[in-house]
């Protein structure tokens, strides 16, 4: 038989085929490939991703800073230049637009390199057999051919065939939209079975609820059937509300940059002034008016947010959802590990009658110990309290894995040579399938009303104490199997109570929460009673709670408008966790979720933020855009004061290039109509433009004012519009008064005026930075020592560049010692003007900012 080729369009229907024979085709071994066969078959298929090879090669990178429409017509303009004209002046302008493209690689390569270590710290693995041994490598490492080896919260990696499995159920809602786990077993199954309908196959896109099993990967990447009928995952992820903002506003310069430049060259052209000059001038001024490093800035704040994220314990997954992070003014969390200690205990086992009982603890451990599935904390804490003296454990006969839909657990044992059914579950769920309870050793008898509310009385009494309460029950039977269906008759054993201490920092935590600006709203599938109970301990008093039952009964509107008062969402189901965020978010907040278990991942992918943490199961540590290396509400404060710090920087960055842009795009216009020359050569412009930005390269290293750590903020396009035009004329009025010196006072001619200007707009623009960084005044609030250095060392590279030979080659020539007197003091009231309009600004027009 010819050998199985993932790649080839004719690969064989493998639902069909039965497992050795699948195994023959790929070439592989139950015991999984060796090393070296793994080593070519990776070099042969490629990654396992949806999202293809890389396309961050350093090579691509350079290239793409040359992606600016404006700045490929300003490359073509001055090779034209070059052929028909000056060529030194095309030269300088290539070599300039050279510079300032190489500034935005080093930046962007440096950024996507830190990203990508990172990234390795939280990379999704998956167990395989490499010649009979286990082994954890990474998803993008899966061959066709590989064993993989899967348990409870662990991700499909890619498209397989089953081998072997123990009640193996799979969440398959990712990939089919079907809610309920579907149970997977080995076999083939006829040609014409729907992809919904194979039951042999295990697929990318969904990941295991419970069990265990082994399976051989048959495709992988784009080749999965996930990655066949999924367009959009081809495409980046979706746009953050920030990273929208951010293109409306770039749009929106954009536009009134074009039409302004497109007005100037006409009026140029119409004065009479060489076209060739004109049309360089008009691009020139394009290039310096866009905020062309806006992408490289934005890039290089997050890539440095995220390294400092992670020496505060959490490691960024998607840049993107750094500026949400420190939007965030709405946090929902489960309690377990992040308000508790996430170490449960047992506290009791009692029967009835609330007395210690040892059937009902030995009942729970041999639940707890010879379940196959996922083993939960509960199971862990049963497991390791009681003391096991049994020489020979009973045979398992059969088992009933836990669900979320039916919150219980079922095995079938063979005790004393009766096949005797034992469940476990939460105590609402196990007595909808009691029909007796036992009085004692002997005493079996109805559950009659009476019964059943002294039980629900002495759940509620443990609730109240905080303690989390599961039910114990069991029956006979005459067979040998045991399904959902069997779960009904059954007898009520006793109750098995937990608790999980508060964490002694959860006080503090929530306090300084609730500082930022962060309220946290927890979500717990634990009863009200013991959610409020929690509340009450760690700070958090009169706390408003709402069930899952009553969301039920709530209309969308209501449960918006509820939501945002509630503290507590108690009793609540799988899914709507993801209704509570999505109500939260229509609500217009800003809504972050935190989990970790198999059924948080659709609430984390619904989140602005998702969080997860490093211990969490793959499924939710792939679906969160932030993982926390340990699970402390404490890390996370520390996570989002980083988070709010890069957003602060990266939009003084927007602040700085639209005080500075924008006024000297006015001041460019009005001296481009009354001066008989051009007030900048175009080469002149570029070198502006590129001083201005060297500097702001370094606002990832800046400073933040405590103040605006201290709440929330978001992209606000109106609050952006309002800053551009008030610091925008304002530089302006400056500007105007430079040429009024130039033109009036010094009598200035064509290159004394153009080196005038140069000079005092680069001083001005690099001393600007030091206002609009803060809302302070300016001296109270002092900028990172790389910034500060930056901007020492544009001024005086300006200074000096008229009186050096390079100075020259761009047209600047020396000024009269009296025009630096006068720039002096233009510039000092510049700055001093911008700092009290500032505040002004701050305090009238975004007091909310």
């Amino acid at each position: 038989m010819a050998q199985y080729r993932e790649s080839d369009n004719s690969a064989p229907q493998y639902w069909t085929k039965d497992p050795q024979e699948m195994i023959s085709l790929l070439k592989s071994d139950m015991r999984g490939l060796s090393e070296n066969e793994a080593e070519q078959r990776q070099k042969q298929y490629g990654p396992n991703s949806l999202k293809g090879k890389s396309t961050s090669s350093p090579y691509l990178l350079f290239l793409g800073q040359f992606k600016n429409p404006i700045t490929l017509i300003l490359i073509a303009a001055a090779i034209l230049s070059l052929i028909l004209q000056d060529k030194t002046d095309a030269i300088i302008i290539l070599i300039i637009v050279l510079i300032s493209s190489g500034l935005g690689f080093w930046q962007e390569y440096g950024a996507s390199n830190a990203v990508a270590k990172l990234l390795q710290l939280v990379q999704i693995t998956v167990q395989v057999l490499r010649e009979d041994s286990p082994k954890n490598i990474s998803t993008e490492n899966i061959v066709p051919g590989d064993v993989i080896v899967l348990s409870a919260g662990d991700i499909i990696p890619a498209d397989s065939i089953i081998l072997s499995s123990q009640d193996l159920f799979v969440d398959e809602a990712a990939f089919t939209g079907e809610s309920y786990p579907v149970e997977k077993q080995a076999g083939s199954l006829p040609e014409n079975t729907a992809v919904a309908k194979r039951t042999n196959m295990l697929f990318m896109g969904s990941h295991v609820i419970s069990g265990k099993g082994k399976a051989l990967v048959v495709s992988i990447g784009m080749r999965t059937e996930f990655g066949k009928i999924s367009d959009r995952l081809r495409l980046r992820a979706p746009e953050t509300e920030f990273e929208r903002g951010i293109k409306k506003f770039g749009f929106m310069l954009m536009q009134i940059t074009l039409i302004l430049i497109i007005l100037i060259f006409a009026m140029n052209v119409l004065l009479h002034k060489p076209i060739l000059d004109a049309f360089l001038f008009s691009l020139a001024l394009a290039v310096g008016l866009t905020p062309q490093l806006l992408p490289v800035i934005i890039t290089v704040n997050l890539s440095a947010g995220a390294k400092k994220m992670a020496a505060q314990q959490v490691i960024v997954k998607r840049l993107a959802a750094i500026e949400n992070f420190g939007s965030m003014n709405i946090l929902c969390s489960d309690k377990t590990g992040t308000i508790t200690q996430g170490q449960v205990k047992l506290y009791k086992a009692t029967d009835i009658d609330g007395k210690d009982n040892e059937q009902v603890i030995r009942y729970a451990w041999l639940n707890a110990s010879l379940q196959q599935g996922f083993k939960n904390p509960i199971d862990q804490a049963v497991i390791q309290t009681y003391q096991n003296t049994e020489k020979t454990m009973p045979q398992v006969l059969d088992e009933v894995p836990y669900d979320f839909i039916r919150k219980r657990l079922s095995i079938m044992l063979s005790i004393d040579g009766k096949a005797t059914a034992i469940t476990k579950g939460a105590f609402k769920q196990i007595m909808e399938v009691c029909t007796f309870i036992q009085k004692d050793e002997k005493t079996i008898l109805p559950l009659s009303d009476v019964y059943r509310t002294e039980l629900e009385n002495q759940y509620e009494s443990f609730s109240r104490e905080g303690y989390r309460t599961l039910g114990i029950c069991w029956k006979n039977s005459e067979t040998h199997t045991f399904s959902k269906n069997d779960e009904k008759d059954m007898v009520f054993l006793g109750f098995v109570t937990f608790f999980d201490p508060p964490k002694e920092s959860a006080i503090k935590a929530i306090n300084n929460l609730n500082g930022l600006g962060v309220k946290l709203k927890i979500i717990t599938g634990d009863n009200a009673l013991i959610a409020a109970t929690l509340a009450k301990q760690v700070g958090i008093q009169d706390a408003v709670v709402i069930k899952g039952s009553e969301l039920q009964s709530m209309s969308n509107e209501a449960l918006m408008a509820k939501a945002a008062r509630a503290d507590i969402f108690a009793e609540v189901e799988p899914n709507q966790k993801e209704q509570i965020i999505l109500a939260l978010k229509k609500a217009g907040h800003v809504v972050g979720f935190m989990g970790d278990g198999i059924n948080d991942a659709a609430a984390l992918h619904s989140a602005d933020v998702g969080i997860s943490v490093d211990t969490a199961v793959d499924v939710a540590k792939e679906a969160a855009d932030l993982v926390l290396m340990n699970q402390d509400l404490e890390v996370l404060i520390n996570g989002i004061k980083e988070g709010r710090k890069t957003f602060a920087n990266t939009m003084k960055y927007v602040f700085m290039a639209t005080s500075a842009n924008f006024g000297n795009m006015f001041s460019m216009a009005g001296a481009s109509l009354i001066l008989p020359f051009l007030p900048l050569l175009p080469k002149q412009i570029l070198l502006t433009n590129l001083l201005t930005d060297i500097p702001e390269t370094t606002i990832a290293t800046d400073n933040v004012d405590e103040s605006y750590i201290t709440k929330p903020h978001r992209m606000d396009i109106n609050f952006i519009k309002r800053f551009m035009l008030v610091f925008g004329l304002l530089s302006s009025i400056f500007d105007y008064c430079t040429f009024g010196v130039l033109l009036l006072m010094l009598k200035t001619n064509e290159q004394q005026f153009q080196t005038g200007w140069f000079l005092e707009s680069v001083i001005s623009a690099a001393l600007i930075v030091l206002v609009v960084r803060t809302q302070k005044p300016f001296f109270k609030s002092l900028p990172s020592t790389p910034l500060w250095i930056a901007n020492l060392v544009v001024i005086i590279v300006v200074l000096i560049l008229p009186f050096t030979p390079v100075g020259k080659l761009f047209g600047f020539v020396e000024l009269p010692a009296r025009f630096y007197g006068y720039m002096t003091l233009i510039v000092t009231a510049y700055i001093i003007t911008a700092d009290y309009i500032k505040r002004w600004f701050y305090k009238k027009l975004a007091s909310n900012y």
